[in-house]
């Protein structure tokens, strides 16, 4: 199961309504974060949610609303007397950004990995979670993510059986593991079905509509992209700026085909973002405006 919670819908600057842009995603007790704008820790807190558990934290880029909440969360982490490792993703620069960002948060008592992207599409894999890094296209380098959870398939002991496998070796093979034993080597596609469907979630923000963008949420369980600007009159705006409407997001849904669409990243001169979501649902139906706080929990398929 993947919790999914959009802790902050807007775009630019904090809005008394609205908290800047970030993302949480929770799975057996570990936590990941997508980006980090200022409002995050209030946001964590109104769903009644925890820091302390937090092991990644993605960035998509570095403008100031998607990063500027950063240092007040390393040190709420701190203060909680975390020691675990925190592994950080980001574009290029990122070591260099977040050491100038700690000059306000200089001593914590857990060390920090950092993985900078220098690919147009980068793997990641952190248990649980397989994260997939995408470039897209804004006025600085940026990244869309996606964050799958894989599923193996099912164990088959007929297989086991017929190929005379020690009962005592199914459970490593089960979990992944090859085992050797004397000459015989056991490996887990012996035993194994096929891979099951998993549970995916692709998010991307700051971006005019790119190709990759359709590629990475293709059905997915939830797609949750920007949607700066709902009017229509907004079009060549959103190119000036290299952002997205509402009717470009909904037609890169159309590609992907994912199971639903939630909009965020909002201008904070679009006061009721809602008005605008007929012109998205005319072109992808199963469409959404979010607000801070929209949550899901997605759930594996059962066979």
């Amino acid at each position: 199961m993947l919790d999914v919670c959009l802790l902050g819908t807007g775009g630019m600057m904090p809005l008394p309504y609205r908290w800047l842009t970030s993302l949480m995603v929770r799975c057996e007790g570990s936590h990941l974060l997508i980006d980090c704008g200022e409002g995050t820790q209030i946001a964590i807190k109104e769903k009644g949610w925890t820091f302390k558990p937090i092991d990644i934290i993605c960035i998509t880029h570095y403008h100031a609303d998607h990063i500027s909440g950063l240092p007040g969360i390393l040190l709420t982490m701190g203060n909680a007397e975390r020691t675990e490792p925190l592994t950080i993703i980001g574009p290029r620069g990122l070591e260099r950004v977040v050491s100038a960002l700690r000059m306000i948060a200089p001593e914590l008592p857990f060390p920090i990995r950092f993985i900078e992207l220098t690919e147009a599409v980068q793997n990641i894999s952190l248990p649980p979670y397989e994260i997939t890094a995408f470039r897209v296209n804004h006025n600085i380098v940026c990244y869309g993510y996606t964050i799958e959870l894989k599923r193996a398939g099912r164990f088959q002991a007929d297989r086991a059986k017929e190929q005379g496998i020690p009962l005592k070796f199914w459970n490593p093979l089960q979990k992944g593991n090859t085992v050797t034993d004397g000459e015989a080597v056991y490996t887990p596609d012996m035993v194994m079905g096929p891979a099951r469907k998993g549970i995916k979630v692709t998010y991307t923000t700051d971006t005019r509509p790119v190709p990759v963008i359709a590629e990475q949420a293709k059905d997915a369980d939830l797609f949750i992209c920007e949607g700066m600007y709902g009017e229509p009159d907004k079009a060549e705006k959103a190119k000036e700026h290299k952002h997205m409407t509402y009717y470009e997001a909904a037609c890169l849904a159309k590609a992907a085909q994912p199971k639903e669409m939630w909009l965020t990243h909002f201008s904070p001169a679009m006061n009721y973002p809602e008005d605008f979501v007929g012109v998205a649902r005319k072109v992808f139906p199963n469409t959404h405006v979010a607000k801070d706080g929209r949550s899901v929990e997605l759930r594996f398929e059962e066979e």
